[in-house]
């Protein structure tokens, strides 16, 4: 190797180990698993891992991820998770949550490496401290951290005009999470921008990255199936995401919120566009790009809270092109001793300023983490039903989304609804209503149609739904069979 390839893999590596003991730093400051989520992911990786990376779905078969119609929407994620399952599944989750975030973040330093954008290593930095809430997001065993990593590898290569490479990348998409439509976006406005800025019509980039998603949506392991599950998982959310109770997640910060965790990444916005005013000159394609991404991710944002985990990095990619000429200018010439000052000066109040935000936002998401329910969550109500019901004998649940950690301990039995609520509702309407009635606890004897409406021989609930257990202890058709601090689970006798 020659002496500056050599330099540059050991800054990859450099860099790489310090995001990787910075998130593990965050990570493992508490025991436990921050989302609900992971507990699902890492599960069903172990399970490709076992049975092959098509396992028969049959947990959920009142919903449209029945077997007939399952689409693993995270294929690609649940194989890349397929290493950490191996051993502790816990920590075999955390691991995966700390290497992939830190794979987006050197991707987001190559993307500034490869633009020549000074100091670029600083801006790679102050992912670290740019927003707890992005931190706290990107520490959960889910996909959006190598969706980010995705995001920004194809900008870097749009903006080098590497359109193979882009189309190949854009196919992945699809097999890895269904937020695949956004690299055609980001195409889009690359498009645009060089329209505007340079008059001319660059149709590769949004060619390739559109022939790739096409070929990932056809050439599938699920498809058809892929395609009407993609259409029915996102239509709720883009039309009235508050028609059915979905995950806090679909729901937007109010502003205090939105202030306090993320308050660094709303000035990095608003210093990009301050530096495109103090450059006095016209705007480039890559900044142009940035800025309407920066815009589309923060419009999304003020949608649904989940988008956090793109406005943060975009909002600080924008402000490192917008800053990158103002930088670039601050030539050194020792024969004037303002312009030596400022060279000197500006770089070492940029780093302290990161270095600072850094040691603020780590330890606040330490704290968010720290608030995490614990690991062993329905543990012991799951061992209860292997070892007292029939193979495949279907659970009620009384809340959608405990089913994760009920799979996580529990594949011996089937469940109603889990992963979003919108799965049971698709399936069937009608069913769907009498769930919600019955979990709050405004039918009497439900036994009745938990037995021949939803085929169930269990209910499991959280000792929160006071007026269904209410109603459940009075119905002569159920029987209290196991109880701990954290759930009780019912049989039904009829």
């Amino acid at each position: 190797m020659k002496k500056l390839e050599i330099k540059v893999f050991f800054l990859y590596l450099g860099l790489f180990l310090f995001f990787v003991a910075s998130m593990a730093f965050v990570q493992f400051s508490f025991p436990d698993m921050p989302d609900n989520d992971g507990f699902y992911h890492i599960k069903f990786a172990k399970l490709m891992r076992s049975e092959g990376l098509k396992p028969e779905f049959t947990w959920l078969p009142q919903t449209i991820l029945n077997k007939d119609e399952f689409y693993d929407h995270h294929f690609l994620f649940h194989v890349v998770l397929i290493p950490f399952t191996f051993d502790d599944l816990r920590l075999g989750a955390k691991w995966s949550a700390v290497i992939f975030s830190s794979l987006a973040f050197l991707a987001i330093w190559h993307l500034f490496r490869k633009q020549y954008i000074p100091l670029a290593w600083l801006w790679a930095l102050a992912l670290l401290g740019i927003s707890d809430a992005f931190l706290y997001r990107m520490s959960i065993t889910r996909a959006q951290s190598l969706s980010l990593g995705v995001l920004a590898l194809g900008f870097s290569w749009l903006l080098e005009g590497k359109h193979l490479r882009l189309g190949v990348l854009a196919f992945l998409y699809v097999w890895l999470y269904d937020a695949f439509p956004l690299l055609p976006l980001l195409a889009l406005f690359h498009l645009l921008m060089i329209a505007i800025l340079e008059h001319r019509f660059e149709y590769r980039s949004i060619l390739f990255v559109g022939v790739g998603i096409i070929l990932g949506l056809l050439i599938n392991p699920y498809f058809p199936e892929n395609i009407v599950f993609s259409f029915r998982h996102m239509m709720p959310k883009l039309i009235d995401a508050t028609s059915v109770r979905v995950g806090n997640e679909w729901y937007p910060y109010d502003t205090g919120q939105l202030l306090k965790n993320s308050l660094l990444a709303l000035i990095a916005f608003g210093s990009g566009i301050v530096a495109l005013g103090l450059t006095g000159k016209k705007m480039d394609v890559r900044t142009g790009t940035g800025l309407l991404a920066t815009l589309l991710f923060g419009f999304m944002l003020f949608q649904a809270r989940r988008f956090i985990e793109y406005f943060p990095p975009f909002a600080l990619i924008f402000a490192a092109f917008a800053w990158a000429p103002l930088l670039s200018n601050l030539k050194l010439d020792s024969s004037k001793a303002k312009n030596f000052s400022i060279q000197k000066v500006l770089p070492i109040i940029f780093a302290v300023a990161v270095a600072v935000s850094i040691v603020k936002v780590l330890p606040a998401t330490q704290l968010s983490i720290q608030k995490s329910k614990p690991y062993s969550l329905y543990a012991d109500a799951s061992a209860w039903l292997i070892e007292n019901s029939a193979k495949n004998d279907k659970v009620f649940q009384t809340d959608w989304d405990d089913f994760p950690r009920l799979f996580y301990y529990n594949t011996h039995n089937t469940y109603l609804t889990g992963l979003d609520p919108t799965y049971m509702q698709f399936y069937d309407q009608e069913l769907y209503t009498l769930w919600i009635l019955i979990t709050q606890g405004k039918v009497e004897q439900p036994s009745r149609f938990i037995d021949s409406r939803f085929h169930a021989r269990f209910v499991h609930s959280d000792l929160k739904h006071r007026n269904f257990i209410r109603v459940a202890e009075q119905d002569p058709g159920l029987r209290e069979v196991f109880r701990d601090d954290q759930a009780v689970v019912f049989e039904v006798i009829q």
